[in-house]
């Protein structure tokens, strides 16, 4: 598979980018993993604030091929479009799946399911 054939099953939108918004996303990056090292805050935050920093290079990486996802399961297909926009290592793609599933898990259903 490729992005271009993501493209054509509708999982992705082309996407003009800029210089101007691929700096916004790794100073997005860089401050949520500054943010998400501060102190007293919950797992279940910091998690989110450290997955929040990990989407925002991976939207990086996609708009530099000239893509974004769909809104129809964005934060998957961002993640799993790694594959083909950086030669993500498998196991990077399976670990930012983990996180993506326990994010999903503390925000939405479970309060406290992440632990330090």
């Amino acid at each position: 598979m490729s992005l271009k054939e993501w493209l054509k099953n509708g999982w992705l939108v082309d996407h003009k980018t800029s210089p101007e918004e691929i700096t916004n996303f790794l100073k997005a990056a860089d401050r949520n993993l500054k943010d998400a090292k501060t102190t007293g805050l919950s797992p279940d935050w910091k998690l989110n604030i450290a997955y929040s920093a990990a989407l925002h290079l991976a939207n990086a990486a996609l708009a530099a091929e000239g893509y974004r996802a769909t809104r129809d399961s964005h934060h998957y297909r961002t993640i799993q479009s790694l594959a083909y926009s950086i030669n993500a290592d498998p196991k990077l793609i399976i670990q930012l799946d983990r996180f993506r599933k326990k994010r999903n898990l503390g925000t939405y259903e479970i309060a406290g399911a992440v632990s330090d």
